[in-house]
C-alpha cells in the first residue's frame, strides 16, 4: 500500500478538529466500521485500510488516515480527552502509538491537563517469544520491547476480550498502574436477521482461503465428512492465495459451492442457511486466531462452530457444545468434529440463548469510555471488573 493520503475517506480537511474522543488503529477493515457505528463516538485515525474496506461506510464517520507523523502532531495540536490506542502487545503499530504518546504528553504539559488513554486486547502469542536472530533483529526486538513497556506505562485501562489475553498481559507486562476487566468477546444475536433453521446439513467454511484459516485441512477432511454424512455440502465463502485449490474443488466436487468475496448481506444468508461452521485455524510462528470473527459471525446466527484450541474462545466454545479439535488435529479428526456437530448439536435457539445480550466489544467500549472509577454497574457478560495484573 502506498504512504497514507493527506484527505480523509469522507472528505474532511486534514486541518479539522479532533473529537474529544479519539481511536487510534493501524488497520481499518469492514468490520471494525460496522461496529465503530455502535461505538462511543470518536474520530479514528488510521494508517491504513484492508482489501474489505467499505467506503460507503467509511462515508458515515469520522475518520482520518494518517501516517505515525501526522497522528502525532494531530494529537500534539488538537484537544483529546480520552484516546483508545491499539493493544500495547500490537507490536507492528508500537511506534506509531510510542510516537503520539510522547505527542499527547507533550500537549498535556503544556495545557496542564491530562488524557486517559484506553486500551482493548485479544493478543494470545507474545510477539516477542521467539529470539531474534541476526543484529539488526535484535536491535529492532530490543527498542520494540522498550516502546511496549513505556505503551503500558501510560495506559489508565485495559479492557480484556479473551482469559487467554490477560494471562499473556500478566506474564509479559507485570504491573503497570491500568485498571483492567474481562469481558469475553462474544456477539450479541444478530438483530436483523430472523432464527430459523439450517439448508439441511449444510457446512459453512468462512474466512480467508490460506493455510493459517486451516482451508486445506477442510478440503482434506471432507470426503470423511461426506463419509460420515453422505447428503452433507459445502459452501465456501472467502478469498485468499488458495482460491485457485478452491475453485478445483469445487469445479470436482457437486456438493461444493464457493463464492468469492461476495457482500455482507450474502454472508449472512449463508449463515442462516448453514448447519455448523468450520474454522480449523493453524498454528503460524508469528500469528494466532485472537479470535476469529466468523466465528462470532456464526456465533451470532445461532451457528453450532467447529474450531482449534487456537481461538482465545476455545474454552467457552468447550463449556457450551461446539467442537474444538487440538491446533494440529488430524483431517480425521476435524471430520470427527464436523460430522458430530451436523448430528448432535444444539439448536439454534439454545446458541443464541448462550451469548450475552450486549455485544462483548461494545460492552468493553462502554467501561472503557464511560467508567471514571474503573467499576462496572449493569453491564452483561463482564466478569473480573477491577482486578490487578499482578
Amino acid at each position: 500500500m502506498g504512504a497514507p493520503s493527506d484527505q480523509s475517506d469522507n472528505g474532511r480537511s486534514p486541518r479539522a478538529v479532533l473529537e474529544r474522543r479519539v481511536r487510534l488503529y493501524r488497520t481499518l477493515r469492514t468490520a471494525h466500521l460496522e461496529r465503530a457505528l455502535e461505538l462511543t463516538p470518536a474520530t479514528i485515525v488510521y494508517r491504513e485500510r484492508r482489501y474489505d474496506f467499505d467506503d460507503a461506510l467509511a462515508a458515515r464517520l469520522d475518520i482520518v488516515q494518517a501516517g505515525p507523523l501526522k497522528a502525532a502532531l494531530l494529537l500534539l495540536r488538537d484537544r483529546v480527552d480520552e484516546l483508545e490506542i491499539n493493544e500495547p502487545l500490537m507490536r507492528s503499530s508500537a511506534r506509531t502509538t510510542a510516537a503520539a504518546l510522547v505527542a499527547l504528553r507533550l500537549r498535556n504539559a503544556l495545557a496542564r491537563r491530562r488524557t486517559a488513554v484506553v486500551t482493548y486486547a485479544i493478543e494470545n502469542l507474545d510477539p516477542f517469544a521467539v529470539q531474534a536472530s541476526g543484529l539488526r533483529s535484535r536491535l529492532r526486538r530490543t527498542i520494540d520491547l522498550l516502546l511496549t513497556k513505556l505503551i503500558w506505562r501510560n495506559v489508565d485501562r485495559i479492557a480484556f476480550g479473551t482469559a487467554g489475553a490477560r494471562e499473556l498481559y500478566r506474564a509479559r507486562l507485570p504491573g503497570g498502574r491500568a485498571s483492567a476487566t474481562l469481558i469475553p468477546a462474544l456477539p450479541e444475536p444478530c438483530a436483523s436477521c430472523p432464527v430459523q433453521d439450517a439448508d439441511g446439513l449444510r457446512v459453512l467454511f468462512l474466512g480467508a482461503l490460506s493455510e493459517r484459516k486451516g482451508f486445506p485441512l477442510v478440503v482434506a477432511a471432507w470426503p470423511q465428512i461426506r463419509g460420515a454424512a453422505n447428503s452433507a455440502s459445502i459452501t465456501v465463502i472467502g478469498k485468499g492465495p488458495m482460491e485457485g485449490l478452491a475453485r478445483d474443488w469445487a469445479a470436482r466436487e457437486p456438493e461444493v459451492d464457493l463464492i468469492i468475496d461476495p457482500p455482507r448481506s450474502i454472508i449472512h444468508q449463508e449463515l442462516l442457511r448453514a448447519a455448523v461452521l468450520v474454522l480449523p485455524s493453524q498454528p503460524q510462528p508469528s500469528w494466532r486466531e485472537q479470535v476469529g470473527l466468523p466465528i462470532t459471525e456464526a456465533l451470532a446466527h445461532g451457528v453450532p462452530v467447529v474450531t482449534t484450541t487456537e481461538t482465545g474462545l476455545a474454552d467457552w466454545l468447550v463449556e457450551h457444545g461446539h467442537g474444538v479439535i487440538p491446533a494440529t488435529g488430524s483431517a480425521a479428526e476435524l471430520a470427527v468434529a464436523v460430522a458430530t456437530q451436523l448430528k448432535e448439536s444444539s439448536s439454534r435457539a439454545s446458541i443464541l440463548d448462550s451469548l450475552p445480550r450486549r455485544d462483548g466489544r461494545l460492552a468493553a467500549d462502554d467501561w472503557l469510555f464511560r467508567t471514571q472509577d474503573g467499576t462496572v454497574t449493569s453491564t452483561d457478560g463482564i466478569k473480573d471488573a477491577r482486578h490487578s495484573l499482578e
